[in-house]
């Protein structure tokens, strides 16, 4: 188990996420005569967990200056699963493996963009390093919607092993690159691991090296490199349209 950053959620759609979620919640703040006071009761004594009632300076205080909308959560922990976890949802819900690897997202808009897109979409999970990568924090969770409470999310010490674990396994790695066959032309029905590399530098040699296919987005702009939560979500949703093309 390992903590987020800095054990604090705020703000109306994340802190009840948060009580739909598997996550420990210890404590809610919530502002005084708050007109979702009864709401929050009801769904923190469902989860187990103290509300106190606060002033808004406290919340203030609480969520860093945050816009925390009345409400603040502190959290125990984020649970990072582990691969194996990550492989059996995909068997328990009888899918072929589904995974996203982000090589050294630092963003956590970018993070929590693509967790939402991954959520979305069905995937079984994504894929972090513990180093030069953005944690579950605050920031993901609202930038994601609350989806960082829902899908597994794993860290790695070296994503290159986890990538060779991953082939092991059966699953293609496909990385994100502007040098390299256009996605269209790739069959993701498969099961799969997409690579999006960093915002500024993309995928780092060793993972390339590690990449069963290569797949560029056509661009017709000036400019030549999508945001990485961009590109992945185009990449995602192209596995989710292969695969309901096999279905068919």
């Amino acid at each position: 188990m390992e903590r987020t950053d800095n054990g604090i959620i705020f703000g109306r759609n994340a802190v009840f996420e948060l009580f739909d979620s598997d996550v420990t919640v210890n404590s809610v703040y919530i502002a005084e005569n708050s007109p979702i006071k009864a709401k929050a009761v009801a769904l923190a004594k469902k989860k187990g967990c103290s509300l106190k009632e606060v002033k808004a300076e406290k919340l203030s205080s609480l969520s860093g200056g945050g816009n925390h909308q009345g409400i603040v959560a502190t959290v125990s922990e984020a649970e990072y699963k582990s691969l194996d976890e990550l492989f059996s949802v995909s068997s328990e819900r009888g899918e072929k493996p589904f995974f996203i690897l982000l090589d050294s997202v630092e963003d956590p808009h970018n993070l929590g963009a693509v967790i939402r897109t991954a959520e979305c979409a069905g995937a079984h999970g994504v894929i972090i390093e513990k180093r030069h990568s953005a944690l579950v924090s605050d920031t993901v969770v609202k930038t994601s919607a609350g989806a960082a409470l829902h899908l597994p999310i794993c860290r790695v010490s070296n994503a290159a092993s986890a990538l060779r674990e991953m082939k092991e396994k059966g699953v293609w790695v496909v990385g994100a690159d502007m040098n390299g066959e256009d996605y269209r032309k790739i069959d993701l029905d498969m099961p799969v691991c997409l690579v999006i590399g960093s915002e500024g530098k993309g995928m780092k040699r060793i993972i390339r090296e590690e990449c069963d296919f290569i797949a560029s987005i056509p661009q017709f702009g000036k400019i030549n490199s999508l945001n990485a939560s961009v590109a992945a979500a185009l990449l995602i949703y192209e596995v989710v349209r292969s695969r309901k093309l096999g279905e068919g």
